[in-house]
């Protein structure tokens, strides 16, 4: 979806700063498409970006779904104290606080990012939408703020998901391959701890 939105990004003149007929800015230059052999594949990146809109919806509401229907969802919703809670967990991952809060199955930090993800997912398509056909979908680009704003608001969900991936895989691997492997898996490996060893001497021995 990135790479497709990029394609469409990398092909629109839209991203200028011009006043009286005189370009004072261009997000991205000229220099930077031709040091890197990038041409205007407008249709190509429409084509993928709105074939791959349909597994990215999809996705959303069977995951949506998936959560109401077996309940995960109580451990994603954030309660009163998360946003309190979640400055802590900040602290104790910056090092600065030494004891965590208390968590259940997820952290504040964690039950905050994960239920925000859905509402940016559900954004990215209304947003979608609002720029694919807006005079078809008048009301929904009239309730994103017109189409420009709709524009900047696709665009700063797609930085949204960028960071979530970055900061997430950064914790993941901090957490050690036991919790990435249970990312994948959906089961972590605990060790149990050695059963202490018996005494197998002879109890008249004991008594020498």
């Amino acid at each position: 979806m990135i790479w497709s939105g990029l394609l469409i990004y990398w092909a629109s003149d839209t991203y200028t700063f011009t006043l009286f007929g005189h370009t004072f800015f261009h997000f991205f230059p000229d220099s930077f498409y031709k040091f890197f052999n990038i041409p205007a594949r407008l249709a190509e990146g429409m084509a993928f970006h709105f074939l791959f809109m349909w597994f990215f919806t999809l996705n959303g509401i069977l995951y949506f779904a998936y959560t109401l229907i077996s309940g995960t969802w109580r451990d994603l919703i954030p309660q009163k104290n998360s946003f309190k809670e979640a400055w802590l967990v900040v602290l104790h991952d910056l090092h600065i606080r030494k004891t965590a809060p208390p968590q259940n199955k997820y952290n504040a930090a964690q039950r905050i990012a994960y239920s925000a993800i859905i509402v940016m997912g559900f954004g990215s398509v209304i947003t979608g939408l609002a720029i694919y056909k807006p005079v078809q979908f008048y009301w929904i680009t009239w309730l994103c703020g017109g189409y420009n704003f709709a524009r900047i608001l696709h665009f700063v969900l797609t930085i949204g998901y960028v960071l979530f991936f970055v900061i997430h895989v950064v914790q993941v691997v901090l957490a050690g391959w036991n919790n990435f492997r249970s990312v994948v898996s959906g089961f972590e490996i605990v060790e149990e701890p050695a059963a202490p060893m018996k005494d197998h001497l002879n109890p008249s021995v004991k008594n020498l």
